[in-house]
């Protein structure tokens, strides 16, 4: 089973004034493993840190589908990463079939590189992949069928709430494509802001529940109180639904 993670991208602000410091934190809430974001700035310091906090790399977010691909790559595999993740591709890629197949010919290619550097590649959502439609279809889930098997999904629960679906029919149909789940809560707007995960309006537990073996990875992209705090309250909230059987780990 994968160890609880925190995408560090939450923690944005509060490691400015310092990582190591947050890192810590993070570890004695706890958590076991971290999903950092533009990893290729500073991987060795980044590798330092997060061995010293005792924190495993359950997958980066890293620029993969531009000229900084090789630079992140390289970068991922200094952390210790099995997996990096496209954090995004803008709407406009969205907007009809033509836009999807050339995305995914684009996140192919860039999969192919990253094989040989022995990592897997993944797709991460926002709202408007789920929101915007083509061929009847959330377009995510065209994307989906017009990736390689090899491409992993990672699906962030807040954002396809916000983006008008279910998010445990949303893993029922994408099936084991999705190794990494995104567990965010708040009121499934735009604008939020989120809360600690079981506060706010987002079905945690059923879609918990629809992809089990998926990795699980709290991130809040912004909160009205102590970002700490919440990530403390989201950590003792998801265990405690382990711990009495309402997830199945």
């Amino acid at each position: 089973m994968s160890p609880l993670a925190v995408q560090l991208y939450s923690v944005r602000q509060e490691a400015a004034a310092g990582r190591p410091a947050v890192l810590r934190a993070i570890a004695d809430m706890g958590y076991g493993a971290v999903e950092p974001y533009d990893v290729h700035l500073d991987p060795e310091g980044l590798r330092d840190d997060l061995a010293e906090a005792g924190l495993a790399v359950c997958g980066v977010h890293a620029p993969l589908l531009g000229e900084e691909r090789a630079a992140a790559l390289a970068a991922a595999v200094t952390v210790g990463a099995g997996t990096v993740i496209v954090p995004f591709a803008p709407a406009e890629c969205f907007a009809d079939r033509e836009g999807v197949e050339s995305l995914a010919a684009r996140i192919g290619e860039a999969a192919r590189e990253a094989a040989d550097h022995g990592l897997r590649l993944g797709y991460h959502n926002h709202w408007w992949e789920l929101e915007q439609r083509v061929d009847g279809r959330p377009a995510l889930e065209v994307l989906a069928d017009l990736l390689d098997p090899s491409v992993l999904l990672e699906v962030d629960l807040y954002w396809a709430a916000t983006g008008g679906v279910d998010p445990a029919a949303l893993l029922a149909r994408l099936g084991d494509r999705v190794s990494h789940l995104h567990v965010k809560d708040g009121p499934a707007t735009r604008e939020g802001p989120m809360t600690a995960v079981g506060a706010g309006r987002v079905p945690v537990v059923e879609a918990l529940n629809a992809a089990p073996d998926a990795t699980r990875i709290v991130e809040l992209d912004h909160c009205a109180g102590d970002m700490l705090r919440a990530l403390a309250d989201s950590h003792a909230y998801l265990t405690d639904l382990v711990a009495t059987g309402r997830v199945s780990r």
